[in-house]
């Protein structure tokens, strides 16, 4: 199997409030674990200067003991050039307004999703995405009514109104002081965004997120321009969503922009279907079957059993109504063959950390490794084969 020497990655990433830089940052600390674990050296160098989307250079190599010198052979060398498309923008945006905007904007959000037969579908499909869903609004809503209890309380066990005067600032305080940051352990709010986020995905009624989609399609486009053994486009949660889009609008207008390239679409905790199954998202259901059906892209779907949140054992292309279409190849991992039993242990509770170890460092060897598949010298493909070598011999 012939090495990669160059690459060209473009990773969209997940619902975070991180931009650029921040992933870039992270992603160093992870290839850093990753290069310990297997063994290889890398060198993760610095953001390109007025890059947008932020971009930066990897090597990774052999990591040989010094050979005297004019003796030993320098082993292999990759250069993946990275573009990380990070959505941060829109996420600071939704994120922008008062709480109780906020509140307002995650539970009309929740109401269109019900009536657009989202819900229905995560249930049919992905019962513990269903769970996912309803949690943060089924929380809020206890929270509300309790604040509503409190605040009528006098009055209901038969005290004058006037005793709400005092009950409902107690009720306020109790929300206010007491819920928010309770909720904040859940990352309640921020989940309301990402529902508010996934709803202007599926309905592509937003101006400003569709003018944001054109933006990233011009610089993804040129992205493509450079040359290289292999193209590989990664996306995590609901960057798979946002890629999805882009990659679309781009074989809407040249279906044969892929055409002599080797291309690798890696969905790693794909959050397609949250957006997907909404009714209203004919548009992105039409661009996933245009990738699907692209000779030239392989699809990767890698999917996780102890992650609640996607779509496990999902065929994403047949459910976005491409039955008929190549189906996504999916790879299935176990977090717990990534990470010591220790690790595991401290973070298997917490399923938005769970969600996020597609794209963070390993301690042990393991199936899948996202450095090796953007920066490691063997083609992305070999993760569709679990007897496939990760490194070569």
């Amino acid at each position: 199997m012939k090495l990669i020497e160059k690459r060209v990655v473009l990773h969209f990433t997940g619902f975070e409030p991180l931009d650029g830089v921040a992933h870039r940052a992270r992603y160093e600390r992870s290839a850093r674990q990753s290069a310990a674990v297997w063994g290889y050296s890398i060198e993760t160098g610095p953001v390109d200067e007025g890059s947008d989307p932020v971009s930066f250079e990897v090597r990774t190599a052999e990591r040989i003991a010094a050979p005297e010198a004019g003796t030993g052979s320098p082993g292999w060398q990759t250069k993946s050039r990275i573009h990380m498309v990070d959505h941060d923008i829109l996420v600071r945006k939704l994120r922008a307004g008062n709480t109780l905007s906020q509140i307002i904007a995650g539970f009309r959000s929740c109401a269109e999703i019900m009536l657009e037969g989202g819900m229905r579908g995560y249930f049919r499909h992905a019962w513990r995405f269903g769970l996912f869903f309803l949690f943060p609004f089924l929380l809020a809503a206890i929270a509300i009514a309790l604040t509503a209890q409190i605040a009528i309380l006098p009055y209901a066990v038969g005290f004058s109104p006037w005793h709400m005067l005092w009950s409902g600032p107690l009720a306020l305080c109790f929300f206010i002081f007491v819920f928010l940051p309770f909720s904040e352990r859940f990352h309640t709010l921020h989940l309301f965004a990402d529902w508010e986020m996934a709803v202007a995905l599926g309905r592509m009624d937003r101006a400003d997120f569709n003018d944001w989609l054109e933006d990233q399609a011009i610089a993804v486009r040129k992205a493509l321009e450079e040359e290289a053994d292999e193209y590989v486009i990664s996306s995590h949660s609901m960057g798979s969503s946002v890629a999805a889009h882009v990659i679309g609008i781009l074989l809407e207008r040249e279906p044969e922009i892929f055409k002599g390239k080797r291309v690798v679409f890696a969905t790693l905790g794909s959050a397609i279907l949250q957006c997907a199954l909404m009714s209203s998202a004919t548009l992105l259901r039409a661009r996933v079957g245009l990738i699907a059906r692209c000779p030239e892209i392989s699809w990767l779907d890698v999917q996780c059993l102890t992650d609640s949140i996607n779509f496990y054992k999902v065929p994403v292309v047949a459910v976005s109504s491409h039955a008929d279409a190549p189906q996504a190849k999916m790879i299935l991992i176990r977090v717990k063959q990534m990470l010591t039993r220790e690790h595991y242990r401290k973070i298997r509770k917490d399923q938005l950390r769970v969600h996020r170890q597609y794209v963070l460092g390993p301690d042990l060897q393991a199936p899948f490794d996202f450095t090796l598949l953007t920066s490691g010298p063997m083609p992305a493909s070999v993760f569709a084969d679990p007897d496939e070598k990760r490194m070569p011999g």
